[in-house]
Formats: C-alpha cells, structure tokens, sequence
C-alpha cells in the first residue's frame, strides 16, 4: 500500500490555530515520505447531520449516498496515518467532526458484519492514530471529564482498525491563556511527532 496519510481539521476559522496545526502536521508527515490529503471540514462546506435517506441506506449495499462522503471514504480506504485537528469543545468533538465520523465512518469503510452478523474491523490498513486538540482547561479538569473527543479517536475508532494500530495523542491544555511561544513550541511539537511516525 502507498505511504497515504489523511489530516482532518475541523476549525471554522482558515486562519485560526488548528489549521496552522494541521499545515505543520502535514509538513511533518511530507517531511517523513507520505503522501498527504488534507480534509478542511469546514472549507469543502461538510454536512454534520446524516439525512433521513443515509440513515436509511446505512445498512443497505450502498450505505453512502454523497458524493462528498464518497470521496472521504475513499481517502480514508488507502490511509496508513489518521490525524485529527480540532480544538475540543464541551469535553468533546466539535460537532462538524462527529457528523464526519458518523457519515464517513460506515459499513464497507470502517468496519463489516462477518456471516453470524459480529461487528470485524475493515480499517486494518490503518498503522497510527494521532490526535491533536486544543484545550480551554486544564490538564487536570480535562481528565476530571473524561476527555471524551480523545475517547473516541484512540478507543471507539480504534476498534474499527488492527490489533496493532498505535495511537498518539497531543494536547495543548489552558489554550485560553497560552503565550505565543508556547504555541509556537506546541506546533513545533506536532511536526516533530509526524516526522517521527516514519
């Protein structure tokens, strides 16, 4: 399989600091030899909510019926790193993100039903999970409420790919009141873990 990787960011704002993080994220991973796609939720003008008619066909042979979804499908087919970029909101995914999950995420991509109808995982091509998220919290008072976007990335995900995916994860806590270097250091910090996923 060809060294794919897939940036997903899902900040409203192009030039906020999630998408500086996803432009480092996929320096890091071009630096390291991957072929790079990255997916700007907001830009492509993403639906969140799945429609009557996809929660209908969800479970048919064709369970996708956008062509965008489609064509993230695709992508997510042919990719060895998974990163995700997103501030995290009320403990969780930012609710652009979730809708992506639960539209992208369907049976044929992410996971199949094997002949007795259990759930198999179908993202085994699938090597590294990496998570980077801004904070508003604390360290602490983010692992008091359980952080669930990171729940949901490095474990529900997760199941749906190999026994020997890796996860990483990385956090900048209390973004409200971060300098400008420690921003700095923080996207420094991402593009090193990227290169270093070779």
């Amino acid at each position: 399989m060809t060294d794919n990787a897939l940036v997903i960011v899902a900040h409203p704002r192009p030039d906020g600091f999630a998408h500086a993080l996803a432009g480092r994220a996929a320096g890091g991973l071009r630096a390291a030899g991957f072929d790079v796609a990255v997916l700007d939720l907001y830009g492509v003008g993403f639906r969140a909510a799945m429609s009557a008619e996809e929660r209908e066909a969800y479970h048919g042979d064709e369970p996708i019926l956008d062509p965008l979804v489609a064509e993230h499908a695709a992508l997510l087919r042919s990719a060895r790193v998974l990163a995700f970029v997103y501030p995290t909101w009320w403990g969780g995914l930012p609710a652009i993100l979730k809708g992506w999950l639960e539209r992208v995420m369907v049976p044929g991509v992410a996971f199949r039903f094997d002949e007795r109808g259990k759930v198999r995982p179908a993202l085994t091509h699938v090597d590294t999970i990496v998570g980077v998220s801004t904070y508003g919290s604390s360290r602490a008072y983010v692992r008091a409420i359980n952080d669930n976007g990171r729940r949901t990335l490095t474990r529900a995900l997760r199941m749906s790919c190999g026994a020997r995916t890796g996860t990483r994860w990385l956090g900048l806590y209390g973004m409200d009141t971060a300098t400008a270097t420690q921003r700095a250091d923080f996207a420094a910090t991402v593009e090193r873990a990227m290169l270093r996923l070779r």
